[in-house]
């Protein structure tokens, strides 16, 4: 609505910001709640790409203390 108003919008560009600090999956969410942003490119691949990012990184963290524990354990 605000782009056919004229009004401010919030850039794209602070949208993926914020997706990359943290906030990928909100911003997932609210893109589907919102239909918004659904087939815009290159935003929608931008925004896969961080969630993406955090999978993997969440899987490397839980892997990472997994092991570390399984070790404590195998010592124990």
């Amino acid at each position: 609505m605000s782009a056919r108003n004229g009004e401010w919008r919030t850039p794209e560009s602070t949208l993926l910001m914020l997706a990359f600090i943290g906030g990928s999956p909100g911003a997932i969410l609210g893109q589907q709640i919102f239909r918004h942003k659904t087939k815009k490119e290159p935003f929608r691949s931008r925004l896969l790409a961080i969630a993406g990012f955090h999978g993997g990184l969440c899987l490397l963290t839980t892997g990472y203390f997994l092991a570390r524990l399984l070790s404590q354990w195998a010592s124990a």
